[in-house]
């Protein structure tokens, strides 16, 4: 029974990682070694990124709903409250452009909040 070499995988496998290497910085990108261990960091970074992006957006939305509201003489929260109260299923994305955008629906919806928060108190 021949041999069997593995030549032509490895070389497979290598040019793959070099690949998603193209473009680091000296050895990185070059060596196969330094080239898996670098992008295989990267990865981890990219996967936990991806979350953390969607985290920064929230904050975004939240900052900008705040601001349009304080305008309004009403609070965050509240209007959150009376959003939901008022079996209003807008999310913060939406309110945030809204805000920006379209002020005078942002002001009808925060009217709409006032409305129902002081009809539970």
């Amino acid at each position: 029974m021949p041999r069997a070499k593995s030549g032509i995988v490895s070389k497979k496998r290598h040019k793959k990682i070099l690949k998603r290497a193209k473009g680091f910085v000296g050895s990185r990108g070059s060596t196969y070694r330094k080239a898996r261990e670098t992008s295989d960091r990267a990865g981890v970074y990219a996967y936990r990124d991806r979350r953390v992006r969607r985290r920064d957006f929230r904050r975004l939305w939240i900052t900008r709903i705040t601001a349009a509201v304080k305008q309004e003489g009403f609070s965050y929260s509240k209007i959150i409250h009376g959003l939901k109260l008022a079996k209003i299923e807008l999310d913060r994305k939406v309110l945030a452009d809204l805000a920006v955008r379209d002020y005078e629906a942002f002001k009808r919806l925060v009217e709409i909040s006032k409305e129902k928060v002081q009809a539970a108190a």
